[in-house]
């Protein structure tokens, strides 16, 4: 039965390993949970209680999809860079209603699911070279290492050298350290769901340091009938609608193909001729997470890299996901305390998953040129521009101009100009 439902092989994984995968993955991308309300609430007519819910939803029912019908262990919820999109750029910058914003997402959720159907996602995805592909696991490991190191205050903003080490004996900072320490010393001696553990003495750890707050723990869902179908279609003829719509489209393909190509590359989820194992069903269920987001009245929603964590804890398929949905729904009614977990107590996991992403680089040719430095290009670009896409999009320009110049056209396809043609021009005018 679960080999049906989810792809479950009992050969691979364990029904213990699987659900100790899920808890993990959502106890690394539950932020969100945190910071979608924050983030949305500073627009009028969007209360905080609404958006916690709709997030909540969005998750569960993007992660369902993938749990199904993908059966892949991927958690899907609102982004991160795209939420900001949303509100900084859409809303506040270019002056647009909020319901502008959800109507540009509906429309990119609906072209995407077109593009699924006919297969051009997966097209783009099969025409990046397999060194790129290595060069994006190992980014993204860089990635939301990164981004764990920035959550805790290990690493923080500096505007002579952009970013400096934080102060790491006290606080958040010192709690990571500690953090990655206890969680290192688990995944060392082979214990069993040492990353879950990690995050939960960890957390326990950040009371009497005064990072953990303890929120409470029941709490009602709240309505999101003030944000729901909310949708205004006067202005999707314009030109800045346009524009809106296609920068959401750009950044999530990226992004959602950047995590699957690195985390199935990673966990050795590739199918003999190389392509990622039920990469359309996988793209199908971003594409109906992000129409149905918007009609709950949320951002696009993705697929995070985040789930690499539950990877690395031995999650193989759908089950894990379903896991993970079942956990965005008991945070629908225990949302204070799910919310007591500090950043600080999931960095570390986040810290160790980059490091185990990094794997892949081993098979790229260094001494290959034409081979290494658009790869290293691609890898270098994720953490420092601070975008999976912006490393896939540089990564294949220089893969397509180094080669061309070199004389290496054979290695070079239609697809991969017009992509590189493409990407080029992206840059130029948006």
């Amino acid at each position: 039965m679960l080999n049906k439902l989810f792809g479950f092989n009992p050969k691979e994984t364990t029904v213990r390993t699987e659900v100790l995968a899920g808890i993990t993955t959502f106890l690394t991308m539950s932020y969100i949970l945190a910071v979608n309300p924050a983030m949305f609430s500073l627009l009028d007519g969007m209360p905080a209680g609404a958006v916690f819910t709709s997030t909540a939803l969005a998750a569960i029912v993007g992660t369902l999809v993938m749990a199904f019908w993908g059966k892949l262990p991927f958690g899907l919820a609102p982004g991160m860079g795209l939420n900001a999109f949303f509100v900084y750029t859409v809303c506040m910058g270019m002056g647009y209603s909020w319901q502008f914003a959800l109507t540009a997402v509906l429309i990119e959720g609906v072209l995407f699911i077109l593009m699924t159907v006919t297969n051009i996602r997966e097209a783009i995805v099969n025409a990046i070279p397999q060194n790129l592909r290595y060069a994006i696991g190992a980014g993204i490991g860089l990635f939301i290492a990164f981004i764990g190191l920035q959550n805790a205050g290990v690493i923080i903003n500096d505007n002579a050298t952009l970013v400096v080490l934080g102060d790491i004996t006290s606080g958040s900072a010192l709690l990571a350290l500690i953090g990655l320490l206890i969680t290192g010393f688990l995944y060392a001696k082979n214990v069993r769901g040492a990353m879950l553990i990690g995050i939960l003495v960890t957390t326990v750890i950040g009371i009497p340091m005064g990072v953990t707050e303890f929120k409470g723990i029941l709490s009602q869902p709240h309505s999101i009938a003030p944000i729901f179908c909310q949708f205004e279609w006067e202005q999707i003829f314009t030109l800045d609608m346009l524009v809106v719509v296609f920068t959401f489209l750009f950044i999530d393909m990226f992004d959602t193909v950047g995590t699957l190509v690195g985390v199935c590359t990673k966990a050795n989820m590739i199918d003999k001729d190389g392509r990622v194992h039920r990469i359309k069903e996988a793209f199908m269920a971003d594409a109906i997470a992000t129409t149905v987001g918007a009609m709950l009245g949320t951002s696009t929603t993705t697929t995070y890299v985040e789930s690499a964590s539950g990877v690395a804890q031995g999650g193989r398929s759908g089950l894990t996901a379903f896991v993970i949905a079942c956990c965005f729904a008991v945070t629908l009614f225990f949302s204070p305390l799910f919310l007591s977990i500090p950043s600080a107590a999931t960095a570390p996991v986040l810290i160790i998953v980059g490091l185990l992403m990094l794997e892949p680089i081993r098979h790229i040719p260094f001494d290959d040129y034409t081979e290494s430095i658009p790869a290293f290009v691609c890898l270098i670009m994720m953490p420092m521009s601070y975008s999976i896409s912006n490393g896939i999009l540089l990564g294949m320009i220089t893969y397509v101009l180094l080669n061309l110049i070199s004389g290496k056209l054979k290695k070079l396809n239609a697809t991969m100009v017009i992509l590189a043609i493409l990407f080029i021009l992206k840059y130029i005018f948006i």
